[in-house]
């Protein structure tokens, strides 16, 4: 029998006091695609950044293709053909796609020559693996479909044999997720091997051979794929049973919180991105927006919730008209009329990573009146209120003064619509709530915006997962090139009548 692709022994890894990787022992197959699943903590990404270099092990060892391997940098991990696309992309936002390609691989002093040869080979791996995209665009002016194909570029680029791919599915559409699994069958059946990280099992019993389940650090099983299932793995993962799909009762809605009337909006490069946008909202429902990534949902967010300038159009809550947006009052003026804003990026929007859990969790609200010490922040009474956060959204580790970039995404992310949810506003405008989220986090999340809903809270939800869509909202709306195209009951929805309306085409 061949040697393993690639083979982990006995891999201990400590952060502090924090026990990532408890004596980890891996063997992928050369050749396959295997599934790596776990809570967001589980140390799935810990044990690649230990594979791929960003950390050295305590203890264990790693082969490539039955050789030992020290694997001390990326670079040592690239020269043993390993290449890693990593959730949140690591690109030079204002660098082009070959310069992004290029860097770090320059190919000598004389730069003409290197960029000569990246440019035909790029073209050459676009063509032969279905990866189209503009060399000389700026990373900043492509969608993340597109900039996601610039990171699987540039793992072909340096020559990978195996690939990590760390929830590569998290900012894609379902059509994006369909050709990126289309393309790792095609990776696999010319005999290279594909590590899929992801919290999404329908993805990893659609597309994977065997799949790993580690739970606090350690592997607790590893199964044939065809041999499992989604509720067995979600088991194995949580160590509980789990609620796929939450409970939700008939909605029951009252007075109007929010309408929208002919609303136009641009984007940053003056690109008309909503066109006449018209709906309302009301108290104890939730509305969906499903559609497309790129279709005009995160300029209606922002707009909403006042970061965003508009070109035509009103918006009305509790039957007033509010100030323009894109003053720069008119965000922390939303906020003070409860209005709950939980951003489609956490990272750019959402926290700043550099700070601690505990300003993270005041972002927005710092100058509450019961925050203060005379004319200062009190920083006690700030990690008071976020112990008491971490407590009510069961964030994990519960310690106010660990870096926000520390936590997992789905962690991350409880701080975040904890800090929303926290303010009990009126209208919560969420976007991609579970967007990197594993599945006990995800059924946690969705109970929590039911319950705002059972309140008699209005909520706004725009999401990429039109599972998502379908669990949760009480009227889905769908929109196309920036327009509402189409509206249904949830009762009366399924995936493909709001499939053809994502489209375009009516249903």
């Amino acid at each position: 029998m061949d040697a393993p692709a690639l083979r982990l022994t006995g891999i201990d890894k400590h952060f502090g006091p924090v026990h990532a990787n408890r004596s980890v022992d891996l063997s992928v197959a050369k050749g396959s695609i295997h599934g790596i699943v776990g809570e967001n903590g589980a140390g799935k990404s810990t044990l690649m950044g230990v594979v791929y270099g960003y950390h050295t092990a305590d203890q264990g060892s790693i082969e490539v293709d039955g050789k030992p391997v020290r694997i001390a940098a990326p670079q040592d991990a690239i020269a043993a053909g390993i290449g890693m696309v990593h959730q949140h992309f690591m690109l030079v936002e204002n660098f082009t796609v070959l310069e992004n390609v290029l860097l770090g691989a320059e190919g000598g002093a004389l730069l003409a020559k290197g960029r000569a040869r990246a440019r035909a080979e790029l073209e050459r791996l676009a063509r032969e693996y279905g990866l189209s995209v503009d060399l000389d665009a700026k990373i900043e002016d492509l969608h993340v479909g597109a900039q996601q194909r610039v990171e699987i570029l540039k793992a072909l680029y340096r020559g990978a044999r195996i690939l990590i791919l760390d929830e590569p599915t998290a900012v894609l559409t379902p059509q994006e997720a369909d050709k990126l699994f289309e393309l790792l069958a095609l990776w696999r059946d010319q005999g290279r091997t594909v590590l899929l990280i992801t919290h999404k099992l329908r993805e990893i019993l659609a597309v994977t051979d065997r799949v790993t389940v580690m739970r606090q650090g350690a592997i607790v099983a590893t199964r044939e794929t065809a041999a499992t299932n989604r509720e067995e793995l979600a088991e194995l993962m949580v160590g509980r049973r789990v609620a796929l799909r939450v409970p939700k009762g008939s909605a029951a809605p009252g007075a109007e919180i929010l309408r929208v009337e002919n609303l136009v909006c641009a984007d940053g490069r003056k690109t008309e991105r909503l066109r006449g946008v018209s709906f309302a909202v009301r108290a104890g429902e939730i509305v969906g927006i499903a559609g497309v990534s790129g279709n005009g949902q995160s300029e209606l967010l922002e707009a909403l919730a006042g970061l965003r300038p508009i070109a035509g159009g009103r918006i009305l809550y509790k039957g007033e008209a509010l100030p323009a947006p894109g003053d720069p009052a008119r965000a922390k003026q939303a906020r003070a009329r409860a209005i709950a804003h939980v951003p489609e990026d956490r990272h750019r929007m959402g926290m700043v990573v550099a700070f601690p859990a505990y300003e993270t969790a005041i972002l927005g609200y710092h100058d509450d009146a019961e925050l203060a010490e005379g004319p200062l922040l009190s920083e006690a009474r700030a990690t008071a209120r976020c112990d008491k956060l971490m407590g009510q959204f069961d964030v994990r580790p519960a310690d106010p003064r660990l870096k926000s970039g520390k936590f997992s995404g789905g962690n991350q992310q409880k701080i975040v619509l904890g800090r929303e949810i926290d303010r009990d506003p009126d209208l919560l405008l969420v976007g991609q709530p579970t967007r990197g989220v594993d599945i006990g986090a995800i059924e946690f999340i969705h109970r929590r915006l039911v319950e705002l809903r059972d309140r008699g809270k209005a909520v706004l939800l725009v999401s990429c997962e039109l599972d998502e869509i379908l669990a949760l909202a009480d009227r889905i709306l769908t929109v196309c090139d920036g327009r509402i195209v189409g509206e249904v009951a949830a009762a009366e929805a399924d995936e493909r009548r709001i499939g053809l309306m994502m489209a375009g085409i009516a249903a």
